[in-house]
């Protein structure tokens, strides 16, 4: 590892004004790749804008310098100070939401709401304006800034374990789609209160899909910490596997609102749950269950929220220092594992096994058999009198006929001769998943394929 030897650097003043115009040209870089959101409150802010104006000195912020692209200029991206740039910049309106700030005036008994229009009317831009911030100026190379801007940031709002490999990794394929798909998913995390708007700022989300994006990749639960800095640290991963969990990502959270549509009632809402029923709800995809049974779907959730209702119930009493009555051991154990060291390996484990448990035997699973064999495909076309689609009446031959499943195979139809009907290759394509169109329909297309 690269030491702070190939750092150097140089300390002087610098007024708000040369900052602003540092922005307005373009030179101030605020959101270099390694750099985190923003996670002050309005209440920080306020402070900050109260500092300048009572003249109170600030901390130091830290700049690299480095040439544009093009070779043409002098830029700086921010390393520590972003937050108080953003706010001071918000607050003179050059950036997005502008604000007001309650504070106390240095002439004043009060406080009072002051805005930049407030100040200008005053007079005290140019005291504003003229207020002198330390600059330390940093030269050095990519992976030593990235090294100094997590040591910094270790103090005050530290960084995330998120936020750090942010840093390290900005420039990793797996984190860059794995961001991608979060910001995806945003609103879909707020509205079933998985991730708060301060989590979110805080790349928690991010995480989260990194997470099960690697489960998904390694086909098995996994320790959280460990897991995500191997796969962030490795020089290249194969971007099939990439696109490929993340679409996984996405369809399985639907799945799990379709499947769930209230699940936010239960403690399901919380991370380390919703983690645990993601996954499961992905592997029962892939071992074959058929997860798309309105009826079976509404049992499974009357067991989960009774489940979850039970596990609390524990919890509360465990809290009132009762003991776990007899029958309560299952409710007891996913307690502890939702409440002990929850990104262990082992404790992944247990809550997959006692959720499996609660689901597995509600669920069909689809016929193992997906196509129609040859030997079918010959007794159909050979016992059916009249060798027409089922839907359309159009005539077919030999060459061109397809079989579709009656009842739809992703819903539990069987690839069986019963469950067959001779169809043309448009009309099988357009039908998708759907069941038959009437029971007509069923009747019609049974009596073209042998007992």
């Amino acid at each position: 590892m690269s030491g702070f030897q190939k750092v150097t650097y140089r300390s002087k003043p610098v007024s708000i004004l040369d900052l602003h115009n540092l922005f307005k040209g373009g030179s101030l870089d605020l959101s270099p790749g390694f750099q985190r959101d923003s996670v002050w409150r309005a209440k920080d802010r306020e402070c900050l804008i109260d500092s300048i104006l009572n003249n109170y000195p600030l901390p130091a912020i830290f700049l690299r310098r480095r040439e544009s692209r093009d070779g043409s200029r002098i830029v700086f991206d921010v390393i520590d100070g972003k937050q108080r740039l953003e706010t001071i910049f918000m607050f003179m309106g050059v950036m997005r939401p502008r604000f007001d700030a309650r504070i106390q005036m240095p002439e004043s008994e009060s406080e009072e709401v002051v805005s930049w229009s407030t100040l200008k009317k005053k007079g005290k831009q140019n005291n504003f304006m003229g207020y002198e911030i330390p600059v330390i100026e940093i030269d050095g190379e990519l992976e030593d800034i990235i090294q100094l801007f997590v040591r910094i940031n270790s103090t005050g709002k530290a960084l995330t374990r998120q936020e750090q490999r942010h840093a390290k990794y900005y420039q990793s394929p797996f984190l860059k789609q794995a961001a991608r798909v979060a910001k995806r998913l945003e609103h879909f995390f707020q509205e079933n209160q998985i991730f708060t708007q301060g989590q979110l700022s805080r790349m928690k989300h991010i995480e989260f899909v990194c997470e099960l994006m690697l489960s998904f990749m390694k086909g098995d639960l996994l320790n959280k910490k460990r897991a995500l800095d191997g796969i962030m640290d490795r020089k290249s991963v194969d971007g099939r596997q990439i696109g490929k969990a993340s679409r996984a990502v996405t369809s399985t959270l639907k799945r799990a609102r379709r499947m769930f549509p209230e699940f936010r009632e239960t403690r399901l809402s919380k991370v380390t749950d919703f983690y645990s029923l993601a996954f499961l709800i992905w592997r029962f995809e892939q071992e074959g269950m058929i997860l798309t049974d309105k009826r079976r779907n509404e049992l499974a959730w009357d067991l989960l929220r009774t489940f979850m209702t039970r596990v609390d119930n524990v919890r509360h009493k465990q809290k009132e220092a009762k003991g776990v009555g007899v029958g309560q051991e299952i409710y007891r154990n996913y307690h502890m594992a939702v409440s002990q060291m929850t990104d262990d390996i082992s404790q992944r484990r247990e809550r997959d096994r006692i959720l499996r448990a609660v689901l597995e035997s509600i669920f069909a699973r689809k016929d193992g058999q997906r196509g129609f064999s040859a030997e079918q495909r010959r007794i159909l076309w050979n016992s059916s009198t009249n060798r027409a689609c089922t839907t359309c009446g159009c005539k077919l031959t030999w060459e061109d006929f397809t079989i579709d499943h009656i009842d739809p195979y992703s819903k539990g139809g069987r690839t069986q001769l019963d469950n067959a009907a001779l169809m043309c290759r448009k009309h099988n394509s357009q039908k998708g998943n759907r069941g038959p169109r009437s029971k007509a329909g069923v009747r019609r297309s049974r009596k073209l394929s042998t007992n």
